[in-house]
Formats: C-alpha cells, sequence, structure tokens
C-alpha cells in the first residue's frame, strides 16, 4: 500500500499539522542542517508539531560540499538528536544531495557520510534523496547503498509511487514540488512510498534490521584537510584539543591550515621514520634552508621533487633529498621594490620564462625574501 509524506524546511509555514495529518499524510521529513554550521530555525517546531500531530518525524541533512562529509555527518547527528529525532519511532534520517559542487565526488562523499552519521548518531537506517538526473547520470548506489540504506528520488511526474527509474533498494519517491496539503501554507514537496516498502521500513526501532550498538567516534589516525575545513572541528571529530592536534603536526598557527593538508591524529598511529634520502617538512623550514642545509640548490630540490612553487612548502611533506649529481641552477632572493622585468635585466634571463619556471601567473605578484629560481 502506498503510504504519503512531506518534506518540509523553513520555507514552509505549517499552520495545523492536525490537518496535515487528516489529509493522509503519516510521515514528513523536516530540516534540520545544511553544510556545517547551519541549523534550520523552524527544526523544532515542525518536528514538535508532527510528532504531536502523530506524524513520523524525521530529519534532514543538505549537504555542500564546503567541508567533509565526516564533520558535516557530527553536526547532522548531534543536531537531531537535540531534537528527539533519532529515538524509536522517528522517521529514517535523510541525506539529501543536490548541490552541484558534489556532482564530482558524489559517490565517495556519500558512502563516507553514512558510515561517520552511523557511529555519530548510532542509527544504522538511513535515506539517501537525490533527483532522477544524479540517480541516472552521478550516483551509484550499488557501491555504497546496503540493507539499511534507502534511496529517494525526486521526479515530479505526479504519479506517486511511479518514478520511471528503479533500483532494490528506491523506497521514496517525492512526485511533486508544488503540492498542496491542508494545514500547509502554499505548496509544498509530497512524498510517497514505493512499493514494496512501508512507513513502519522506513521507522527507527522497528523493521527486521536491528540498529547496531553505539560505537566510539570515527577516529582515523590521519585526516586530509578539506574545503571549509577547521581545527576545531577536526579535534572534535577526534575527541581531541586543537593544541593537541596543533603539537602532533607541528602547527605553529592553529588558524592557518590548508587544503590537501595531512594531519595525524594526536596519540595514534605514530608517524613512520621516512626512509633513508627523505625529509619530513617542519615548522619554519623553506627550500632555500633546506638546500644550504642539504648543500645542494634550491633548484634541485625543485626538481627532484617536482614543486610547482619552491616557496610553497607545508609541515608534514616528505621531500626527497636531491643525489649529489643534481644540476646547479641559479636562485634570485627578491628585495624590496623589485620587479620581475628588473630581476631578468639583472640575471640576463627573459622574465617571462622566470616567472613560468617558479609557477607564477597574472598578476606576477612578488615579494621581498621570496626565491626565485633562475632558469
Amino acid at each position: 500500500m502506498t503510504e504519503y509524506g512531506v518534506d518540509v524546511s523553513h520555507w514552509n509555514a505549517v499552520g495545523d499539522w492536525g490537518a496535515v495529518h487528516g489529509n493522509g499524510i503519516s510521515f514528513a521529513s523536516v530540516k534540520v542542517t545544511e553544510s556545517n554550521s547551519y541549523v534550520s530555525p523552524d527544526a523544532s517546531g515542525q518536528a514538535n508539531g508532527a510528532r504531536a500531530a502523530g506524524i513520523a518525524a524525521g530529519g534532514y541533512h543538505f549537504a555542500q560540499n564546503d567541508t567533509s562529509p565526516e564533520v558535516q555527518a557530527q553536526f547532522f547527528a548531534s543536531e537531531c538528536n537535540a531534537r528527539a529525532l533519532l529515538l524509536p519511532g522517528s522517521f529514517v534520517p535523510m541525506l539529501d544531495l543536490e548541490a552541484a559542487g558534489l556532482r564530482a565526488t558524489a559517490d565517495d562523499f556519500t558512502a563516507r557520510f553514512i558510515a561517520a552519521f552511523r557511529v555519530y548518531s548510532g542509527q544504522s537506517k538511513i535515506a539517501v534523496y537525490s533527483n532522477g538526473d544524479w540517480y541516472r547520470n552521478v550516483l551509484h548506489p550499488d557501491q555504497w547503498a546496503d540493507t539499511n540504506v534507502f534511496l529517494w528520488i525526486a521526479v515530479w511526474n505526479g504519479d506517486p509511487g511511479n518514478p520511471g527509474w528503479s533500483h532494490p533498494r528506491l523506497a521514496l519517491h517525492q512526485h511533486t514540488d508544488a503540492g498542496t496539503v491542508p494545514g500547509i501554507n502554499g505548496n509544498v514537496d509530497r512524498d510517497c512510498t514505493v512499493t514494496p516498502f512501508t512507513v513502519t521500513d522506513l521507522t527507527l526501532g522497528t523493521g527486521s534490521t536491528p540498529t547496531p550498538p553505539v560505537t566510539p567516534p570515527i577516529a582515523p589516525s590521519t585526516y586530509t584537510v578539506q574545503p571549509g575545513d577547521t581545527l576545531s572541528a577536526i579535534a572534535a571529530m577526534w575527541g581531541t584539543t586543537v593544541s593537541a592536534v596543533a603539537v602532533a603536526n607541528g602547527i605553529s598557527d592553529p588558524n592557518l591550515i590548508r587544503v590537501g593538508q595531512v594531519l595525524r591524529k594526536p596519540g595514534v598511529n605514530p608517524a613512520p621514520i621516512p626512509p633513508a634520502g627523505t625529509y619530513t617538512v617542519q615548522a619554519g623550514d623553506t627550500v632555500s634552508s633546506l638546500a644550504a642545509a642539504w648543500g645542494t640548490t634550491v633548484a634541485a630540490i625543485v626538481a627532484t621533487n617536482h614543486l610547482a612553487d619552491p616557496n610553497r612548502i607545508y609541515v608534514g611533506q616528505v621531500l626527497i633529498k636531491p643525489s649529489g649529481g643534481a644540476p646547479a641552477q641559479r636562485t634570485y632572493t627578491v628585495h624590496s621594490g623589485d620587479t620581475l622585468s628588473g630581476i631578468g635585466v639583472a640575471v640576463g634571463a627573459d622574465w617571462h620564462v622566470i616567472a613560468s619556471a617558479n609557477g607564477l601567473g597574472s598578476p606576477f605578484t612578488i615579494y621581498p625574501g621570496q626565491v626565485l629560481v633562475i632558469p
């Protein structure tokens, strides 16, 4: 039997949840969070109102690509828990995937979000919502949809339960974004179950699949910094302090971490000793200081390690020491008032070639103390 529901956010003004329930609505998915900091101002009121009217209420998270899936999953689980949306009888929590920036990494993001959410929430059931284009051309559910994952597709064809796309885990169909329901002002997204799934299957603490016990928070020994990450968020994920993470990774400024930087969890799996002939960059190191210490040239280090910019190395980066036969090459340290064209004249080289060799593009900014490789 097809069962009906709605999904709502702060854009939907719900004046009478009793009237909503009276229209045959048995479940409601309420927007709770977005990214790693936004909480819908109406989440608590909508969840409480739906529950009071006898509607199974669940929460959903609108994913963004501005921070890691682990951080977002922890944030969502915490805010759902604060609104009693992870208790038995709640509707299945949902991950909303439609932000364009996630298309290229959608499957990886989804798999990691699901794994992290299960740990932080203590719940195994989760739904993944997206539209027909994403399910046909972007997402590959067989990579991450186990028997506790329920697919939720948006195809606004007005034919409830028949989206024109199928998968063994397809459980929900958003069949219109312009539905009308008594008790809700204006249009609202309307949803329904897809046979053979029922609301009971999609309710926490019920159905045939048991909820796993709560396990300790995910604590990988290393973490690669993602766009939007902060040291405090990463420390929270690991259940430690900012200062501990900073000390373990030789970070002098806890407000300065870079995308792609690999951080090591304090006290877990100490970094292996680098092989002979390599060096792990420490705070304060520069390519020029390492070249002096190793008795080689900046150019040799740049060539051996394929560095795009000799002025950009980071703490924890492993560099290969050039062999004794590395070709010598000139460098120039920029002084106040220098320009690329002036340096080119001084060293007898085309400034365009100097710019290219040092990874400089328009507007070709240089600064005092910068070390330039002279090809």
